[in-house]
């Protein structure tokens, strides 16, 4: 049975993003590096190489946070009207989940201090505006998690400095386009028009709290109502599905066959345990390329000991092992089978809601999602954006919902990921692109998506049906 981010329990949600990807790779040529060498080499400006590269994919996964970063939200044709947004995050930069036995943990301070980089102007004021917020409504457990983090040596999955500033960009940069720009929420929205909700690990309460108050600066806490959400897929009240656990276990299985067929994988494996003093089946135990992409997201050097240093290159060759399991998953097709039953939940309540405001209701007109990995990347699968990366930390995913000011009646949606257009890369949609001249999809196709053909390729037509009917 696999770990998952997100430490929860339940066995629907347990795929971690040590093994899964998301993103087609091609077969890349290792950097001639010197394995001595444990100094961390971050470069910038973060530039495309012109073939799939484990450096340079790591580095995308970390999401240094930078000044600028070019977004296409709220791209339309003027005479379109912005009427609802669902944004599904990640939370941001964290602390390890898992610990590599028997080496001295990331020295990482979880202490928010404005003048340490990376930093960002409304820090502070983040800061101040937290210690207010005893009057927030707050489901089961996220009353007693802190609003933000406070560690001068960060505990395990512990929200880092980088976490929050990523998602105080995430809210600012939000904030111009929903807010000042289509002015979806007015100065006197109240709670009806906002809909939170959030897992119950505290960095996905802290990530969510961060990116709402940029989005909402010195946001009114009695407005503020975060429902607790117990499932990482966000299933709610539909989360019985045993065909869906049966995908996963198959899924399971193939990442298994294809990693102890990995010789290089191996070797890395016997020699970082030899270097740890531990046996090599409790080193893969450990998750250790977990604990790696933290020393490498914060530019900090692989740990040694006694034996020996873990280097560049063992990191280069578990992150190649990962861009190869995501090829083959692509092409086996049960991770595609356990998205659709995984996410239909969470988009159904989408597409619900999308369909009230659509009949003229105004409530929850601005939705956030704050979740994990293991949230996001099989939502992504069963859109059909097969092209796109792993969520990296602090990944946005956002449905917007238009009305056309033409003909008030019909409406439309666009999807974006990280600030791109993905809406024609989702399998409901393609088609339609090469029919219209307007960058949007009409609603109508995301319903009968959900309603109905996502169970298709299970010979079933609904929901319940495809969970419990077996495969012939």
């Amino acid at each position: 049975m696999m770990k998952h981010e997100a430490n929860n329990p339940s066995f629907s949600s347990c795929l971690s993003k040590s093994q899964v990807h998301l993103i087609p790779v091609n077969p890349v040529k290792e950097d001639v590096l010197n394995p001595k060498s444990r100094k961390r080499i971050m470069l910038d400006p973060l530039t495309e190489p012109p073939a799939i590269d484990p450096i340079y994919e790591a580095r995308v996964y970390c999401n240094i946070p930078t000044i600028t970063e070019r977004s296409m939200e709220g791209q339309v044709p003027h005479y379109f009207k912005l009427v609802s947004v669902h944004v599904l995050i990640r939370h941001g930069d964290r602390y390890p989940l898992y610990a590599i036995p028997k080496t001295k943990r990331p020295d990482i301070d979880c202490m928010l201090v404005s003048s340490r980089k990376p930093s960002h102007p409304q820090l502070e004021a983040f800061i101040r505006h937290m210690s207010k917020g005893s009057e927030a409504q707050m489901d089961g457990t996220l009353s007693s998690l802190p609003r933000y983090p406070s560690h001068a040596s960060c505990e395990m999955g512990e929200l880092t400095q980088t976490g929050v500033v990523q998602h105080l960009q995430n809210g600012q940069l939000l904030r111009e386009i929903y807010i000042k720009k289509h002015k979806l929420l007015l100065s006197d929205w109240t709670a009806k028009h906002l809909y939170l909700e959030s897992t119950g690990k505290s960095r996905t309460l802290q990530s969510g709290l961060a990116l709402l108050y940029t989005l909402l600066p010195d946001f009114d806490w009695k407005k503020i109502n975060v429902r607790h959400q117990w499932s990482t897929i966000f299933c709610s009240g539909s989360c019985d599905c045993p065909m869906r656990n049966h995908y996963l276990e198959e899924e399971q299985r193939r990442q298994y066959s294809l990693r102890v067929k990995n010789n290089d994988l191996e070797r890395v494996y016997v020699d970082m345990a030899k270097i740890v003093g531990i046996p090599t089946r409790q080193l893969r135990a450990s998750n250790p390329i977990d604990s790696l992409l933290c020393y490498f997201c914060h530019n900090v050097s692989f740990p040694c000991t006694k034996n020996g240093c873990i280097n560049i290159e063992h990191f280069k060759i578990i992150k190649t092992h990962q861009l190869e399991d995501e090829r083959e998953r692509q092409e086996k097709k049960l991770y595609f089978f356990y998205a659709l039953l995984a996410t239909h939940p969470l988009l159904n309540q989408t597409v619900n809601r999308m369909q009230r405001i659509a009949e003229g209701k105004k409530e929850e007109v601005l939705v956030l999602y704050s979740a994990h990995d293991v949230t996001l990347s099989p939502v992504l699968s069963a859109l059909g954006i097969t092209e796109a990366r792993f969520p990296r930390f602090a990944a946005r995913l956002v449905f917007e919902l238009w009305q056309d000011g033409k003909k008030r009646r019909e409406h439309f949606i666009r999807i974006l990921y990280n600030g791109v257009d993905v809406t024609f890369q989702t399998s409901f949609c393609q088609d339609h692109n090469m029919h219209s001249s307007k960058p949007v999809c009409p609603l109508e196709k995301f319903v009968h998506f959900v309603k109905r053909d996502m169970f298709s390729v299970f010979n079933s037509t609904n929901y319940y049906d495809a969970c419990h009917r077996r495969p012939l």
